[in-house]
């Protein structure tokens, strides 16, 4: 059990806190709810640039990583669809330097056109590495554009093009910056070695005097609901054919969201699950095969990815996955074979959550879906799942009607 405290700044900001005397060190994760679904159409990939202009110089510190690295902390950040995510760690006696680093880059940024350049270039060769030279960088693009039509989930958190990034203004940076980087768009989490009462002093200290700003309400245009299959092959200079297919689920509030995951797991999460035992090692349709959820708030994916063996078509290897789809229809799933992977779940949970950093990403996590203590029921709610509701999620999921696939040819040379 996780033991969490809370408080609430005058200027909005949410802490979260637990503590763990089995480590000298301590961990600040810092959630911004602001993702690549909150941008603009014509300006896509301006949440993603903000985690790297954060690491660019902020209004009062010229240098963030060198402060860092004198306090022996280490800091990372990464964005999705729904959030901006930044942590530090450090030891116990330096702790003060990640509150004054993160509070300060809260208040601004280093607007300035040589910190745009030089980032705008870092993202720009980002995605020119991750979409356009690596092999199959496309393909996720391409099955957002398929199976999103009205949801801004269509495009990727690195931008929908190059020119969005290429074209982007020191005002319309500056822009967004103070719609959604605000302590009242945000939630501190800390653990690790420090008392709740320390956490407290701190972070009134360093983020009470940024002021609250007004942070635009969400509106986003409701996805249509998918009537027919959606195909799509493209060829490309890869070494083998692979194989993507996207179904509609639910969002992450719903209780049918843990029978999903708890799906993905029965049908790919290791040796002994149905893809690689009956598609991989038996039948060897396969090369590999993996199934997972997109994990996003709104109505996400569930993902089928994979690359045919030798000599097998895309025709031949998308056959052999609504084969053993159709099975999941079916009381095919026995309480043995669901007890297994809910054992396997409880256990990466139980080990996920050993690490003070994971909880502390973890907590701001669960406090922006509802509560921090949330982490407390997640094993819970999975156990709860029974055969019944993976046949019934199975059966109205895993229909045509409900799927967008793309098939990725190898280009013969």
């Amino acid at each position: 059990m996780i033991k969490v405290n809370h408080y609430t700044l005058e200027n909005g900001l949410r802490i979260v806190h637990n503590e763990n005397r089995s480590t000298q060190m301590v961990a600040l994760n810092i959630l911004y709810n602001v993702g690549s679904r909150d941008e603009d159409p014509d300006h896509t990939g301006f949440a993603h640039l903000f985690e790297h202009l954060m690491f660019g110089g902020s209004a009062n510190i010229p240098d963030y990583d060198t402060p860092v690295q004198n306090a022996g902390g280490e800091n990372n950040a990464w964005t999705n669809t729904d959030i901006t995510n930044y942590y530090i760690t450090l030891p116990y006696q330096n702790v003060e330097t990640g509150f004054w680093l993160e509070s300060d880059r809260m208040l601004s940024l280093d607007f300035s056109p040589q910190s745009l350049e030089v980032q705008r270039q870092v993202v720009i060769e980002e995605f020119k590495q991750r979409n356009l030279n690596q092999p199959y960088g496309d393909a996720s693009h391409l099955l957002r554009e398929m199976a999103y039509q009205d949801h801004p989930y269509r495009w990727p958190t690195i931008g929908k093009e190059i020119s969005h990034i290429a074209n982007a203004t020191l005002e319309e940076v500056k822009d967004f910056f103070y719609r959604f980087y605000a302590p009242n768009n945000a939630i501190l989490s800390v653990t690790g070695h420090i008392p709740f009462e320390d956490t407290v002093r701190l972070a009134q200290k360093w983020f009470g005097p940024i002021p609250a700003r007004k942070i635009p309400e969400r509106h986003l245009p409701t996805e249509r609901k998918q009537t027919s299959v959606r195909r799509l092959t493209v060829t490309r200079k890869v070494p083998i054919d692979a194989l993507y297919m996207a179904f509609h689920i639910c969002n992450r509030f719903q209780p049918e969201y843990y029978v999903y995951d708890l799906i993905t797991d029965l049908l790919s999460n290791g040796r002994s699950s149905r893809f690689i035992q009956n598609l991989v090692q038996e039948k060897k349709l396969f090369a590999s095969i993996d199934a997972y959820i997109s994990g996003s708030l709104d109505e996400g994916l569930l993902h089928i990815t994979g690359k045919p063996a030798a000599g097998i078509s895309l025709e031949e290897a998308e056959k052999a996955v609504w084969e053993e789809l159709d099975k999941l229809k079916t009381p095919s799933v026995s309480e043995a074979e669901l007890e297994k992977v809910k054992n396997r779940y409880e256990s990466e949970q139980i080990f996920n959550n050993l690490n003070y950093l994971n909880v502390a990403t973890n907590l701001a996590y669960f406090e922006l879906i509802g509560k921090a203590e949330d982490i407390n029921r997640e094993v819970d709610k999975y156990r709860a799942i029974t055969t019944g509701q993976v046949q019934e999620t199975a059966r109205k999921t895993f229909v045509p009607e409900n799927c967008s696939i793309l098939y990725y040819k190898a280009k013969n040379t």
